[in-house]
């Protein structure tokens, strides 16, 4: 089968739908399927798979959702693309955030084949700009064959504004990463002191802020408690946290940045707890299922993305969101109990285990052949 992956978003820029159809495209190859990505690229990027398509150089930061998206608005990519895929004459087209501008629309409006569409997106709050332009990419979302959400919160928000038929395929890990019982601890941390682990950019909506004024809570209660702080941010992102550790004399708070992927892992193996404090804007918990994964117990805050992924009481526990004081309690109560991490702990793992990459990749393979076969039958019944 001859499959293209659309990301409208930098690649290989890090984010969770770049490494979402990372790993949708390793799995499909590994299964003999001949996979192309098609996504804006800057042009000193380096390391770039050899099946990635480049469609284009130029990249504009676009607040959206509490974060930043990386894609392109170049209209220049319009002929290109049209070029591109009557050349290639895909199988299946697959466009992450489909409705995204400017390369998923331009794609769905050349394209004449199968067209499956995820949409990994979740805001609380209606969106009046898109409420505006919904009418407008309406026919954008009719020439989508399959809707895939990767939860409900995301199912929830892609339906109010385009209703119809969805199903939810969640986002996978790589249970293998961060679950194997060879990963060794980081040495410098593995010293008999607690570690609390944050795993993400410290972006608004990531809520680290919370988790930072929860800090003084926690080493009250246990003194020799340490926050790691591991993600892909840049020096002025951490200096407002950093100043605010030295103002509180916190020596225990380690600012450490980007990480490896096995670096990344080791770092769930070396703590005890992690911690999740999003405010919002979450369609799904990833780092959740990665500690779990790693076998450890979450701290996560109470909003619809995280309630698809964990069970509170049972994996971890969930609190109220913007809380630093429940976010304090909540990593206190599990630091003190480690008969209840080790529950925690296990049941976390088994959960994990559904969301194994090889299971999800065939789930959406499977999309796929039944999508072809549909069109091959009624292209038949129609001559």
């Amino acid at each position: 089968m001859k499959i293209a992956l659309v990301t409208p978003y930098e690649y290989p820029y890090p984010g969770g739908v770049t490494e979402h159809v990372s790993y949708l495209d390793h799995w499909l190859r590994d299964w003999g399927h001949d996979v192309k990505i098609i996504a804006p690229c800057a042009e000193d990027a380096e390391n770039i798979p050899d099946n990635v398509i480049r469609i284009s150089t130029s990249i504009t930061a676009v607040p959206f959702g509490g974060s930043v998206g990386r894609v392109t608005l170049s209209p220049r990519i319009y002929l290109p693309v049209k070029r591109l895929l009557r050349k290639e004459r895909f199988d299946v087209i697959h466009l992450h955030e489909p409705l995204t501008p400017t390369l998923p629309l331009f794609v769905l409006r050349h394209s004449q084949t199968v067209n499956v569409g995820t949409f990994h997106a979740f805001r609380e709050k209606r969106h009046l700009a898109l409420e505006t332009v919904a009418a407008l990419v309406q026919p954008f979302v009719d020439k989508l064959d399959a809707r895939i959400c990767v939860s409900q919160a995301a199912l929830e928000l892609a339906s109010y504004y385009f209703p119809g038929e969805y199903i939810i395929i969640p986002n996978g890990i790589d249970v293998q990463r961060f679950g194997s019982p060879h990963i060794e601890p980081i040495e410098r941390f593995a010293d008999g002191r607690p570690n609390i682990l944050f795993v993400g950019r410290l972006e608004k909506r990531k809520g680290f802020r919370f988790l930072m004024r929860a800090y003084p809570y926690i080493i009250e209660a246990i003194p020799d408690a340490r926050l790691i702080v591991v993600g892909a941010y840049d020096k002025e992102d951490k200096e407002p946290f950093v100043r605010y550790a030295r103002m509180h004399r916190l020596n225990g708070a380690k600012f450490i940045g980007r990480v490896s992927s096995e670096e990344l892992a080791r770092y769930y193996k070396t703590c005890d707890v992690f911690c999740a404090p999003s405010t919002g804007f979450e369609s799904f918990g990833i780092v959740l299922l990665e500690a779990m994964a790693a076998g450890k117990p979450i701290v996560a805050t109470d909003i619809p993305g995280y309630r698809s992924v964990l069970e509170d009481g049972q994996e971890g526990l969930m609190v109220e969101s913007e809380n630093e004081h429940a976010l304090a309690q909540g990593i206190v109560t599990l630091l003190r109990d480690p008969t209840l991490r080790q529950q925690m702990g296990q049941r976390g793992r088994r959960k994990a285990a559904r969301y194994d990459w090889p299971i999800i990749a065939r789930q959406i393979l499977d999309l796929y052949e039944r999508l072809i076969t549909q069109r091959t039958e009624a292209a038949h019944n129609a001559q």
